[in-house]
């Protein structure tokens, strides 16, 4: 029996991550499967197996885009160094890799400045999170979300 509902659960997991309509979150704080059902949000499926208050948001090309030109937020690419360059970056992107974000974040600004090359997001500024296959940006996120940063 509870071999049939870890399967259940794993296979729906499975149909979350391969529809890439949502950010893969960490998936520990729910343990019954939802039935995917016709209607159903993306919004809806990330709140059922996000373990954080609020849903990671995905957002356009254009929207970063317009973000970057009004300086109304930081938009941090969380891929190694190497990866940029064998697949390029967002334009104004500051690149502070996945295993330095909790320590960068605790940089002084003119520390984080000279380090990652950009401006140091404030907490209440707004952040974007990027990265290759949408992995690594919830993870991202969540480090911020852990030390105060709430857009």
């Amino acid at each position: 029996m509870a071999l049939n509902a870890c399967y259940r659960l794993t296979r729906c997991v499975l149909q979350v991550a391969e529809s890439r309509t949502v950010a893969v979150r960490a998936l520990a704080s729910r343990s019954r499967c939802l039935y995917r059902q016709a209607g159903v949000s993306a919004d809806l499926w990330t709140r059922s197996f996000s373990a954080a208050d609020q849903p990671a948001v995905s957002v356009t090309y254009e929207q970063i885009k317009k973000l970057l030109v009004t300086r109304s937020g930081v938009v941090i690419d969380v891929r190694e160094p190497w990866e940029l360059r064998e697949y390029g970056s967002i334009p104004g992107s500051i690149n502070v890799p996945l295993g330095q974000v909790i320590a960068a974040l605790q940089l002084k600004p003119e520390e984080f400045k000279e380090k990652y090359g950009g401006e140091m997001p404030m907490v209440g500024e707004r952040l974007i999170f990027t990265c290759l296959a949408g992995v690594r940006s919830p993870k991202a996120l969540e480090a911020a979300q852990s030390l105060g940063y709430s857009k």
